[in-house]
């Protein structure tokens, strides 16, 4: 069979395949033995239809198209196994099926064009020689004292107060009924009883927890506060409400001693010690990841930017399904009622809003890999073996495809290696964390303060449900 390749754009490669005289003529015969079994023709009994009245009954274009489908399906398949091209799929006939089954005649050679997607070919920049810059997170005390502030206030017992007003750190139990200042009318859905309000200054509308201070048992105060204007309520937002609070119960706070018994009961540590020293090296750690992630983000993206490549089709669109997967089964877990955000006439959004990230994602993993395996980096099968023991004792109460985490677990690890491996020759400037997120957040709101992709969109939405 004579095959010309030629080179497409979007990493497509064509194939003009000639398909030889015999093979139209025997496949035309296998085509029509194949109708005259399965054809249902009045008078006739399966399998014993004329070969004459079978090709008048069907016309002769119909069954040309099929033997024609046929040789397609088939001859590709040989082509590309002949030429040892190793097709990613989406197929495209290129020649018209109409002139096609004008041209072809059983017992003479037809050729068509047909293109298919392959792995591109990636040209990497100079990754010898990078300079980035990444954020670096510092360790801070303060977050282990405020870890204790927050098992503290999760523990905290509720003692009754009757002979003060309300203060920061207490517990109110009020009603409340709001009223619009400017017409004095009560406004719907802004009422409620028993509201746990936590005195801490910045919860609710702003204002509220400052006017409820001072106020004891059964005491009744109006207050006049104003809504956020991005409130969700829209008949509300921006606007002055008259808002009538009675207290009904007020609660101080008796937080625990930070004491052994405390440091047993929140976690698995015998002393407060040891809990001390535990969260220490667990935050330090966690400011070291981020550091790091921080340069391999920085680094990626620095490689991508100096790199040359075609995605074809069939990746993206694979990508993009992952993505959608992975948001449907967070939604999922959140609550959220996935059924009315993945509807048939949001997904086509959805898809399309995704595709940069996925394209972008796309680009990482393979220009990471191919730096992989021009620097020969690998990663040893101990390694591997050994992460999927220990991740398989975590999740021993799930059936996990043992198969595929051995695949995600050794690209992970392929990608670490090859990344610190990069660090190394990198010229790395690293500034405190938040400055680069500062930096693109002060771009991104010249353009639009506010921004949501239609899947956050859908989701606030059925939320607000």
């Amino acid at each position: 069979m004579k095959v010309i390749q030629e080179k497409l754009p979007a990493s497509q490669i064509g194939l003009e395949i000639e398909i030889p005289a015999e093979t139209t003529k025997n496949t035309h015969e296998k085509v029509v033995n194949n109708l005259a079994k399965s054809a249902n023709i009045p008078g006739f009994r399966p399998g014993k239809v004329p070969r004459q009245i079978l090709l008048q009954r069907l016309g002769t274009k119909a069954v040309k198209a099929a033997v024609i489908e046929e040789l397609i399906e088939n001859c590709l398949e040989s082509a590309l196994k002949q030429e040892g091209i190793e097709s990613l799929g989406n197929p495209q006939l290129l020649s018209q099926f109409e002139d096609l089954i004008a041209a072809y005649e059983p017992g003479k050679a037809l050729t068509f064009s047909v293109s298919v997607d392959v792995a591109p070919t990636i040209i990497l920049g100079d990754y010898e020689n990078l300079s980035v810059t990444a954020e670096e997170t510092v360790y801070d005390p303060e977050s282990v004292e405020n870890w204790f502030k927050e098992r503290q206030e999760q523990l905290a017992t509720l003692v009754p107060v009757e002979d003060r007003g309300a203060q920061l750190g207490d517990v109110a139990i009020v009603d409340y009924r709001g009223k619009s200042a400017e017409t004095g009318e009560d406004i719907p859905d802004i009422d409620g009883e028993d509201l746990r309000v936590d005195m801490e200054a910045g919860r609710f509308i702003e204002g509220m927890v400052e006017g409820i201070i001072g106020m004891k048992p059964e005491e009744v105060k109006e207050m006049t506060l104003t809504f956020p204007e991005d409130y969700p309520k829209e008949d509300v937002a921006a606007k002055a409400v008259i808002f009538t609070i009675t207290m009904k119960e007020l609660k101080a706070k008796e937080l625990p001693e930070l004491d052994d018994d405390f440091a047993q009961e929140v976690s698995d540590q015998e002393t407060i010690a040891e809990l001390r020293a535990s969260l220490e090296k667990r935050f330090q750690e966690q400011a070291e990841k981020e550091t790091k992630e921080s340069i391999y983000d920085a680094l990626t993206k620095e490689l991508v930017k100096g790199a040359t490549l075609d995605l074809p089709e069939t990746l993206i669109e694979k990508e993009v399904t992952h993505i959608l997967t992975q948001s449907f089964m967070e939604f999922q877990q959140m609550g959220l009622d996935v059924n009315q955000l993945f509807t048939k006439d949001n997904i086509p959004k959805m898809r399309e809003n995704t595709r940069p990230d996925a394209i972008e994602s796309l680009k990482e993993t393979l220009v990471v890999q191919e730096l992989a395996k021009v620097a020969g980096i690998e990663v040893s099968a101990e390694a591997v073996t050994e992460k999927i023991a220990k991740i398989m004792v975590q999740l021993s109460d799930r059936d996990i495809d043992r198969q595929r985490l051995e695949q995600v677990i050794t690209e992970e690890m392929l990608a670490e290696n090859t990344l610190e491996w990069l660090k190394e020759k990198a010229t790395i400037t690293l500034v405190p964390k938040g400055s680069l997120e500062e930096e693109t957040r002060e771009d991104e709101e010249t353009e639009e303060t506010f921004a949501f992709t239609e899947v956050e969109v859908l989701a606030a939405e059925a939320e607000e449900e």
